[in-house]
């Protein structure tokens, strides 16, 4: 089988999984994909769907848009800032994962507000609205955001 453009990623991952301390079938089981495919993908002999690479991003606990970087479903150059942001937001340990929704969502609000990622926002725009009924707070505005990081800092106020 041919080697696809996607050595960059099987390498990113297996690097991943290493540092994880994760065995190919542990993170193959934790992502809900087989062992065979997690293992050519690490070989870069398939190219996963963007699910696929978000069960595994969400087993190894990084970033999801990493992934979709490096597999080429977004485009690094016009994303890696909006990316590596998001990254940072996720991968703090300091805040809860409501906290992380709201932050981002407040951080989307601005992006698009200033002009920004109008594509990955119309996409953006989606997956919140599917997301509405969970109570994350989706599919708020930048000034329900903050309103909604504060009660969450600041409960008692």
């Amino acid at each position: 089988m041919a080697s696809l453009n996607v050595g960059n990623l099987g390498e990113y991952l297996r690097e991943q999984r290493r540092n994880a301390q994760l065995s190919l079938r542990q993170l193959a089981d934790a992502a809900g994909v087989s062992n065979p495919y997690l293992s050519q993908i690490e070989r870069g002999l398939r190219k996963p769907s963007a699910e696929v690479l978000q069960q595994v991003a969400k087993a190894l606990r990084i970033s999801a848009e990493t992934l979709y970087v490096r597999a080429g479903i977004l485009d690094a150059e016009r994303d890696r800032d909006d990316v590596e942001t998001r990254a940072v937001i996720l991968a703090d340990p300091s805040l809860n994962e409501r906290q992380k929704q709201v932050l981002l969502q407040v951080y989307e609000s601005f992006r698009k507000e200033n002009g920004f990622g109008a594509d990955a926002d119309a996409d953006a725009d989606v997956d919140v609205k599917a997301d509405a009924g969970t109570g994350t707070g989706a599919g708020v505005d930048a000034d329900a955001a903050v309103d909604g990081a504060e009660t969450v800092k600041n409960p008692h106020s």
